[in-house]
């Protein structure tokens, strides 16, 4: 049997490809090896950004693999570092994360989607929550979904299960683009090559101030950004990007990026 992931890497960009035909859903051991994989991008100074897509034209995921728990795989088992699928719980990923969309995305699918930082679709996908019909909650989803897009829209997908056309999606402000299907990890791969250029000390306080501020006001939030609190801030601030970035203005020129 082949592998169920792929993973491809070209310059400070990691390509993953969940390949597990026919819907490219995950069991236990597919969550765990995601685990590993995205736990080795986060801790791998070299790579910048990654792009998770799946493979095939109709599915990109369809969440939770159903025929391996009805074989024994336990729904409450050991999904591995990062949880299931190993992005939605994985800690200090402080990376920017495309997803691209090729196809259906459901259940768990749609929960690892909404776990990236930035989602394209191709014009063909579909979303969906569909626990409700197999007796189970959307538990990351519920935690996540109402806080992304209106709680109404989000509330009929969890509690009916509906799906929604790649438009409206869209609409709702969880999708950031539609691509055609042939277009699709072109448009992936330039978002990439642009965040790969960009500055990655800055990338990481954005997104810890970003995750570490979903509770708080936003006084309190300031405060622990101008004492650099944020360990990504405070590294930011003493760091020669930072100055880079100053000297770069200065001299009208392009700045060189060094993550140090």
């Amino acid at each position: 049997m082949s592998e169920p992931i792929r993973t491809r890497r070209v310059g400070a960009v990691l390509e993953v490809i969940l390949e597990r035909p026919k819907a490219n859903a995950i069991d236990l051991a597919t969550s765990r090896a995601m685990g590993l994989i995205f736990r080795d991008f986060r801790d791998d100074t070299a790579l910048r950004v990654a792009i998770i897509s799946g493979a095939g034209e109709k599915f990109f995921c369809a969440g939770w693999d159903l025929k391996a728990a009805a074989a024994g795989d336990a729904v409450d088992g050991d999904y591995g570092v990062g949880g299931f699928g190993g992005l939605q719980e994985l800690r200090d990923l402080n990376k920017p994360v495309i997803c691209a969309v090729n196809g259906i995305c459901c259940g768990g699918g749609l929960e690892i989607a909404l776990s990236a930082d930035l989602i394209l679709a191709a014009e063909h996908a579909t979303f969906a929550l569909p626990e409700i019909r197999s007796g189970t909650v959307a538990d990351a989803a519920s935690v996540k979904l109402p806080k992304r897009i209106p709680y109404h829209i989000a509330m009929d997908m969890l509690l009916t299960g509906r799906w929604l056309d790649v438009h409206e999606a869209h609409r709702w402000g969880f999708v950031n683009e539609i691509l055609p299907a042939d277009g699709l990890m072109e448009r992936a791969w330039d978002l990439a090559r642009l965040l790969e250029s960009g500055p990655p000390l800055v990338y990481a306080a954005i997104k810890e101030i970003v995750r570490e501020s979903e509770g708080s006001t936003f006084q309190t939030a300031m405060n622990k950004i101008t004492k650099r609190q944020f360990a990504t801030v405070d590294r930011l601030y003493s760091s020669e990007d930072q100055l880079e970035g100053a000297r770069a203005f200065a001299e009208k020129r392009s700045p060189n990026w060094k993550g140090r």
